[in-house]
């Protein structure tokens, strides 16, 4: 074969090319979070059917864990105010997780009457957040959060503890790495499952994510309890991840169509696109289970319904070569 006709399959292989890189983990699970923490932020509230169809859309492209839905009284977040109509809507996906956000033991006892199987806390690493976000400091927020994840445990539930402001807070700055792992510890020791470390409003960089893990796993949180979940902010969050992969972490939170930000800091734009990960995932050559063309028309699907373009660079990528290949079929014919 000449290089010529080298080039000519090449050209027209799949992309992205997959190119494995060492020390990497062979499997990512994707925690996908655009149905609760990507919508959550939307000032129109998208009818619970179009959530429901959303959802679905999202296990058909083969992901696993989809955050479904958050327990919190209403008028904080008044896009999920219909958790009790929406939760039994997904009773017939089989194989799929669905956590839902649950801020207090009522908010527990909504899910548990729902038979939620997975259940979500949220703390802060700063005290600034954590008086924005719940209004207590971080201590009172883990004495409340004990007595949750103790009863959710207690019916065989499992427990994932959110962190916030693990990187860098819009109120204190810096936050020292010790605080972090402080409170991770206690989320351990409380009963969590797994953790997942936010990058609430996007400043974390590489260096800074290695320091972190290797800091949790000094007070033994094994890698293997921990996720990662990051924010775009300033263009870090495939890079933090790949840092994370590095250490061996294999959860990644994810957003469909990169949705989202943070109702309580205003300074944090939208998560980590799905679509985006997916691609730089499948190009090392690590599985994740995820049809990135279902997904992609799932996340153009929902950006019709929320009237803007997704801000997704791989499905604005792929939603234009769909366009063109289109458009030369056409000409063809």
């Amino acid at each position: 074969m000449t290089s010529t006709d080298e080039n000519l399959e090449l050209a027209s292989a799949p992309l992205p090319m997959v190119v494995p890189t060492r020390g990497l983990p062979s499997h990512v699970r994707i925690h996908e979070v655009g149905a609760r923490d990507g919508l959550q932020n939307e000032k129109t509230v998208v009818p619970t059917e179009i959530k429901a169809e959303f959802i679905h859309r999202l296990a058909d492209a083969g992901l696993t864990t989809v955050e479904a839905t958050s327990f919190v009284h209403p008028k904080w977040v008044p896009q999920l105010a219909d958790a009790e109509q929406l939760f039994p809507l997904l009773g017939d996906l089989q194989g799929v997780h669905l956590p839902v956000l649950v801020p207090n033991e009522r908010g527990l006892d909504r899910a548990l009457a729902l038979g939620a199987h997975r259940v979500t806390v949220f703390a802060s690493a700063t005290e600034s957040f954590a008086r924005a976000n719940l209004n207590r400091t971080v201590d009172e927020a883990l004495a409340m959060f004990a007595p949750v994840v103790a009863r959710a445990r207690e019916q065989g539930v499992h427990v994932r503890g959110y962190l916030s402001m693990c990187f860098g807070d819009p109120w204190e700055g810096a936050v020292p790495i010790s605080k972090v792992v402080r409170v991770c510890r206690a989320l351990i020791d409380m009963g969590c499952d797994e953790l997942s470390l936010g990058d609430t409003i996007g400043v974390a960089t590489p260096g800074h994510v290695s320091a972190m893990l290797a800091a949790l796993n000094a007070v033994q949180v094994p890698t293997e309890r921990i996720g990662v979940h990051f924010h775009d902010t300033y263009g870090q969050a495939l890079t933090n991840t790949l840092a994370a992969l590095q250490h061996g972490v294999t959860t990644v939170d994810a957003s469909a169509g990169g949705l989202g930000g943070c109702p309580y800091a205003k300074s944090a734009t939208g998560n980590l696109a799905t679509e985006d990960l997916v691609w730089m995932l499948h190009g090392l050559g690590i599985d994740t289970g995820v049809d990135l063309v279902r997904l992609s028309a799932t996340s153009a699907w929902m950006a019709d319904q929320l009237g803007r373009p997704s801000p997704s660079r791989t499905v604005r990528a792929l939603t234009a070569r769909s366009h063109e290949e289109q458009t030369a079929a056409s000409q063809e014919q």
